[in-house]
């Protein structure tokens, strides 16, 4: 996640995205995450683009047992942590300036049995690229990740880098602008993308991108 300022709106939303700690339940464990949003602005505070992916692998119609999942933008490490929880291997990435602070909450809230299934490492679009295998994951996770067009190429360029054949990328994000939808066509582009989830109380999409033709059921 990038680490630039946002403009929220007065309200619960703000006080939420202000407050120092949030709290959620996930894979039959209470998560505890610390934000710092006066220190890394959008980069440490839960989106409702995460909780949603969250609650949408919890649902089960994804096996992430045993599978190699990557997270892009973690900001908090929210979706990290619940994939680590639903059984998956997790390599959880953001930019340098978050890594102290995604860490702490990685190691606050997996039991040890399962750190050792999680790590945190540093992954600038397009720039660290040579520090991870190429296609070497099952899954690439991103929630709301999508919203800097500048960003667009080189977050693409990173997805093209880590999928192979086989991998699924889920992306979840609300529509908010243009530049989403650019996006998006970007992304048809190179991947075959569908919409697999859509949750009309948060306004939040979940797309599935795959390279080639298919359109494999989960």
């Amino acid at each position: 996640m990038a680490l630039v300022p946002y403009e929220e709106g007065g309200g619960w939303g703000a006080r939420q995205l202000h407050s120092p700690a949030v709290t959620y339940r996930f894979a039959s464990r209470t998560i505890r995450l610390k934000q710092d949003w006066r220190r890394l602005g959008v980069a440490a505070v839960v989106w409702d683009a995460a909780v949603v992916l969250c609650a949408y692998l919890e649902m089960g119609s994804i096996d992430l047992r045993d599978r190699s999942v990557i997270e892009l933008g973690a900001g908090t490490g929210l979706l990290g942590i619940v994939a680590t929880l639903l059984g998956a291997r997790v390599t959880i990435t953001d930019r340098a300036a978050a890594l102290e602070f995604l860490e702490s909450n990685v190691q606050a809230n997996l039991p040890s049995e399962l750190r050792p299934r999680s790590v945190v490492k540093e992954l600038t679009w397009g720039k660290d690229l040579g520090n991870f295998p190429p296609g070497a994951f099952d899954f690439i996770l991103g929630a709301d990740i999508v919203y800097l067009e500048e960003t667009f190429a080189e977050l693409l360029q990173t997805l093209e880098h880590l999928c192979s054949e086989q991998t699924v990328i889920l992306l979840s994000c609300r529509i908010r602008y243009e530049r989403d939808h650019k996006f998006l066509k970007m992304l048809r582009g190179r991947f075959s993308v569908y919409e697999v989830h859509y949750d009309s109380s948060k306004d939040v999409h979940i797309y599935k991108a795959q390279r080639g033709s298919r359109k494999d059921d989960f």
